[in-house]
């Protein structure tokens, strides 16, 4: 009888399928958290490097609590978002569809290198017409930012640009909060706080074309078995009545570049003074933080220099406290 039985696991996880590239360099999102307050529920970041701090636990059911413990973190710089602009949506039987949108008159001209088809004419026009005629139809109203990667320590001048929508139930609240960010800078110290649960969405580190032993971790098979000259791979593709390969079946192809969340991520620290993460040297692969930076527990997917999206926590762990600990040291020898 083989080694697992009559039916073997299956290799890999069918929730990540197909596992093909990402259409692009930073995420796109497909859901969002409803929240009570008025105010954007995601942010984005540079992704810095690891590093490890020392805290005094404050979890209420670790063997550790009151104790001083070793955390490792990640860095990633936060510079200001910029509001360029804002979009409506009318809610129709087919979903959120586009009513119309208001770009600011002071808009940075960077953003023309990412995007050219928006107009800021007529802008208080279209502001007093959205408030005579259009706010009754609207459903739902996001923030159109974009990045200011020259603020921080990364050497490129186009930005990224991205919606985020606003929190709350009052959409006359809602549509004077955005009015009032348009054309202003968003501070990550509006949205989030020390100790609070986070998203992270991001596109993982490319791999390339892998076979597959390193894709899907199938057996190497010894020399002297009868192999059909293969070692490194899988000896059967599947039954001769399907007359065809499965998609479960492992096959090579593409590792790496896909997107992906990791939920419930513990936000231990937000600082505006870089010299308290930064080395002598700078960070690897990246170099010297110059604006503000956050530490997220544990790791978050994309290599250095990688644009994280930071979102509201759309399904909390009850587990994880709401107050961050109390930071002894960070260190500053990075590990990546």
């Amino acid at each position: 009888m083989p080694q697992h039985g009559h039916n073997r696991p299956r290799r890999g996880s069918m929730g990540f399928w197909p596992r093909k590239r990402a259409s692009r360099i930073y995420p796109r999102i497909k859901s969002w958290p409803k929240i009570e307050e008025i105010k954007p529920v995601a942010f984005a970041g540079y992704k810095v490097g690891m590093t490890h701090i020392f805290i005094i636990d404050n979890r209420s059911k670790s063997s550790t609590r009151g104790s001083e413990i070793i955390v490792p973190v990640t860095v990633i710089e936060v510079p200001p978002l910029k509001v360029a602009g804002i979009r409506l949506y009318k809610l129709s039987g087919d979903g959120y569809k586009t009513l119309t949108e208001v770009w600011s008159t002071n808009i940075d001209p960077r953003i023309k290198r990412k995007v050219s088809t928006f107009s800021i004419k007529d802008a208080d026009k279209k502001i007093e017409r959205i408030e005579n005629e259009l706010l009754s139809e609207i459903s739902l109203i996001k923030l159109i930012v974009h990045t200011q990667p020259w603020v921080a320590g990364i050497r490129k001048k186009t930005p990224e640009i991205f919606e985020i929508p606003v929190g709350g139930d009052n959409i006359e609240e809602i549509w004077d909060y955005a009015k009032s960010k348009l054309g202003q800078n968003l501070l990550i110290n509006e949205i989030f706080s020390e100790g609070e649960q986070v998203d992270v969405i991001a596109v993982t580190k490319g791999k390339g074309f892998q076979g597959e032993v390193k894709r899907f971790g199938v057996k190497i098979y010894p020399k002297p078995h009868k192999h059909d000259k293969r070692a490194r791979g899988t000896q059967s593709k599947g039954a001769w009545g399907y007359h065809r390969i499965l998609p479960t079946t492992p096959m090579p192809g593409q590792m790496g570049y896909h997107r992906r969340t990791e939920y419930n991520k513990w936000l231990l620290k937000i600082s505006d003074n870089p010299d308290e993460i930064n080395p002598k040297s700078g960070w690897p692969h990246y170099g010297l933080v110059r604006s503000t930076w956050i530490a997220i527990k544990g790791s978050v997917p994309g290599p250095a220099k990688r644009l994280i999206i930071i979102r509201k926590a759309i399904r909390p762990n009850n587990s994880i406290p709401t107050e961050a600990p109390k930071v002894t040291h960070i260190s500053l020898h990075a590990k990546n």
